[in-house]
């Protein structure tokens, strides 16, 4: 056996410090502390050894089962080192099961220990007694004597002993739980079958093996899904996004288990038959929703996509309407509100006209109170929130001073920091500072919302203008956005006008979805200052769905061979040409350059210009190739004549990180 051991859970700050990977030199291990995700509920009893650095855990129910080794708290560094290094290393996705099976083959003891075989029927005892390491799969006998226990009454041992016949007494490895040894002799096992178990659990996917065998199936695919599992749990992905991916996944599964029904039906069927026209047709339907549905999982699975696309949150804040008494109301926010201040609010701001007022101590209930029409007036001081700002009405929202004075702190790892759904909102000379946040500091679903004189600071996006909305930004900086500042959906109005937008990930992000067509978004941006972004000042983000499939044609079976050429010329119509009015930009290169008055010296404006110019022209040219191949002689030139920037003039761009202007194809 190597003598290399794989390190349990220890503390994360203990561990980082001491610089210890997962596999260190085998030698005398020191208890470990509990781990980072330790579930105190998830066993009755835990203890340490000597000779072990693992735990152990009882299993909770009436049978008093022996302790097991708690294998499942390990840290992603350490699932993360495990899987690179000694597990999978650069292996193909064809080559998942070889590379695993050498691995186990070094570190897992062939026989003379214990585990519990464990599914949601029945948890029984039993002994190893050999290994195939090729099947992932351990040859087993009932322990001696039987300790079992059933969750079904109907469910017996002698059902038990029928189904150890049936698979021919070897078990898969996952659903082993290897019982507790404080000796340490049989860590190594009892940690290589958790890692087993993990990956089948929570990476692999039952497609991975058909995919593109070109590259690293850990960077590709392994990584990533890692990194977002430990997301999940450690709440740094919104609600709704996992659900999302959760129902995609599942959806997956089911197309991928029908599709290969249907592909096995089809070599069973006479050429040329009516049962197999129908099956192609159905087959073709499948594929294409698979590969959409796989591309989806794929931007969620990607730690930088996923902000990117994240999810269309639909908000249900209803609007209240127009007071019953058809009055509007002046909502004044004040932590302590002295007489000096009051007497110059009065003067300044209330005594124009009659109207009710209001007196709040923090913004969050000033907006919960208000009706159609109101006003919510913020005096200085520091206000800290733990809520949504859910702003349904048409409201202003406005501070009583410079932005710096009236800062507004949200806390916590809520939603957005502030949801607007109304037709006309107005926000005003305020500073709204975001911490720990999952989702962006300003989501605008629907309706116009203006800000003015504003200050954000952002933790994760910064401002998203969803499909429909109309965002008009002016005399206002964003920074801080670990996704980008302004994210500007398909079918949206945006103007900015005056503004900084510095130190995010991207300043300006244009993004599409890939099974929605919506019109070009309108964009108007006007004396606005993009610098110190990571990536790009402005990004065009668009989808390339589908690959072209022809090319590897020859390397399919002919029923795959069929299904495939068939789903690359009708997805490309279906998908790829709807999806290019995206990209579109002014109506004519000449047109373009007049509206961007070149004779000022800002290099951006020009390089968004030629560039949008550019993959107008290229995008053209493909989907006229497509359209010929597929017999469509047509192409209609005016898809390119939409505009997606109705002015862009006096725009600076300095220190990005890529440039001014990029477009991402994924």
């Amino acid at each position: 056996m190597a003598g290399v051991l794989l390190a349990g859970s220890g503390p994360e700050s203990e561990a980082m410090a001491s610089g210890r990977s997962s596999w260190v030199a085998e030698e005398e291990p020191a208890p470990l502390e509990k781990g980072l995700f330790q579930d105190e509920d998830s066993c009755s009893d835990c203890s340490y050894h000597a000779g072990t650095s693992l735990r152990s855990f009882v299993l909770e129910g009436k049978t008093p089962f022996p302790e097991i080794f708690q294998t499942s708290q390990l840290l992603f560094y350490e699932r993360f080192s495990a899987y690179q290094d000694y597990i999978l290393a650069d292996c193909k996705a064809s080559e998942v099961k070889e590379f695993t099976a050498e691995f186990l083959e070094k570190v897992l003891e062939p026989s003379g220990w214990q585990a519990v075989w464990q599914t949601s029927v029945f948890k029984v005892l039993v002994e190893i007694t050999d290994v195939d390491f090729s099947a992932l799969k351990a040859v087993v006998r009932l322990a001696e004597p039987h300790l079992c226990e059933f969750q079904v009454s109907t469910f017996t041992l002698e059902c038990v002993k029928e189904l150890l016949d049936l698979k021919e007494h070897q078990l898969p490895l996952q659903e082993l739980w290897v019982v507790y040894d404080d000796s340490g002799v049989f860590d190594q096992t009892a940690l290589a079958i958790e890692h087993v178990r993990f990956f089948y659990q929570n990476i692999w996917r039952s497609w991975d093996e058909e995919e593109e065998d070109e590259y690293d199936y850990f960077v590709r695919c392994v990584e990533p899904r890692l990194r977002l599992h430990y997301d999940i749990l450690e709440d740094r992905v919104p609600s709704g996004l996992v659900v999302d991916y959760r129902n995609l996944l599942s959806q997956c599964e089911e197309n991928y288990r029908k599709f290969l029904n249907l592909r096995s039906s089809l070599s069973n069927c006479n050429s040329d038959s009516e049962q197999e026209n129908i099956s192609m047709v159905e087959g073709l339907k499948l594929y294409s929703e698979m590969e959409q549905l796989k591309q989806k999982l794929k931007l969620i699975e990607n730690p930088l996509l996923r902000y990117v696309f994240g999810y269309q949150k639909n908000s249900n804040i209803q609007a209240k309407g127009i007071r019953p008494d058809g009055q509007k109301v002046t909502h004044v926010v004040s932590s302590a509100l002295m007489t000096g201040l009051l007497r110059t609010l009065l003067n300044d701001r209330l005594c124009q006209e009659e109207t009710e007022i209001q007196f709040h101590r923090d913004p969050l209930s000033a907006i919960n109170a208000c009706y159609e029409g109101d006003t919510v007036i913020i005096c200085p001081g520091h206000y800290i929130v733990n809520g949504t700002f859910s702003i349904a009405d048409s409201i202003e929202l406005e501070g009583y001073g410079l932005p710096d004075d009236i800062v507004i702190e949200k806390r916590g790892k809520g939603d957005t920091f502030v949801d607007c759904t109304g037709a006309d909102i107005k926000i005003s000379c305020i500073k709204f500072v975001q911490h720990d946040a999952v989702e962006g500091i300003l989501i605008i679903h629907r309706g116009t919302t203006t800000l003015e004189n504003c200050v954000l600071q952002c933790e994760t996006t910064g401002v998203t203008v969803r499909t429909s909305a109309e965002f008009l930004m002016k005399n206002s900086d964003l920074y801080g956005a670990k996704g980008a500042g302004i994210e500007i959906y398909p079918g949206s109005k945006c103007i900015l006008t005056d503004n900084g937008i510095h130190h995010c990930k991207e300043g300006i992000l244009i993004k599409d979805f890939l099974d929605e067509h919506y019109d070009i978004p309108k964009i108007s941006m006007v004396n606005n200052i993009i610098h110190n972004n990571e990536g790009y000042g402005v990004v065009l983000v668009k989808p390339t769905i589908f690959c072209d499939l022809q090319e590897n044609a020859q390397d399919e079976t002919e029923e795959n061979r069929a299904l495939k050429l068939q789903t690359s010329g009708e997805a490309d119509v279906a998908g790829r040409v709807g999806l290019e009015e995206l990209v579109q930009c002014a109506a004519g290169q000449m047109e373009l350059h007049e509206r961007a008055d070149l004779s000022e010296p800002v290099g951006g404006n020009c390089e968004i210009i030629n560039e949008l110019v550019a993959a107008s022209t290229q995008k053209g040219q493909m989907k006229k190739k497509r359209l010929s191949e597929l017999g469509i002689t047509q192409a209609d030139d005016n898809l390119m004549s939409q505009e997606m920037f109705v002015r862009i003039v006096g725009n600076q761009f300095k220190w990005n990180g890529k440039g001014s202007f990029g477009t991402f194809l994924f």
